[in-house]
């Protein structure tokens, strides 16, 4: 429920974060939003409407105090210098060039870069330049939304899994 209404407001599920993903992750127990659910839709106790106002206020708060955690945390992993780093040991792990690197600051700190800006960042010629960028494009790192338009950072599955660590909940299937 709480989905479908984020999803009527606005707040859509594509991307790094909906509020299935935050309830997924912030949960105290696997039964914790079901159980706060039915308490807010407990028969009137305190004298107003059908359901109790005081059980709504409570799921409410509960709620609040769950998502204003998950702001939280997610401010937490875009944090420039943490990210950063996490970027340099993604570089490391991907076994990508070091001077790869220039190019992801320069995307992270612009949000875009021009596809010819690779070569005065890397310190290359042009042939080795748009190497290193191609590599970059292909891992998937980067991105671009025509073949010679400027590129940006895109975080699919597996860079997620390492530039945003506990991001996503894993879990088992029981048998």
């Amino acid at each position: 429920m709480s989905h479908a209404m984020g999803l009527q407001a606005g707040i859509g599920a594509s991307g790094l974060w909906s509020i299935s993903r935050g309830l997924a992750r912030g949960l105290e127990t696997p039964d914790e939003y079901k159980r706060m659910m039915s308490l807010a839709d407990m028969k009137r106790q305190d004298g107003r409407g059908s359901l109790s106002l005081r059980a709504l206020v409570d799921f409410t708060n509960w709620f609040l105090k769950l998502s204003i955690d998950q702001v939280d945390f997610m401010t937490s992993l875009f944090e420039r210098p943490h990210l950063k780093k996490r970027l340099e040991s993604y570089v490391k792990l991907k076994e990508l060039k070091p001077e790869s690197m220039y190019i992801l600051e320069a995307v992270l700190s612009n949000g875009e870069i021009p596809r010819g800006d690779a070569v005065r960042m890397t310190g290359h010629k042009e042939r080795s330049a748009r190497t290193i960028l191609s590599k970059l494009t292909d891992d998937g790192i980067l991105s671009s939304d025509t073949p010679k338009g400027p590129v940006s950072l895109r975080f699919d599955l597996d860079s997620s899994r390492i530039l945003f660590p506990k991001l996503f909940t894993d879990f088992t299937l029981g048998t």
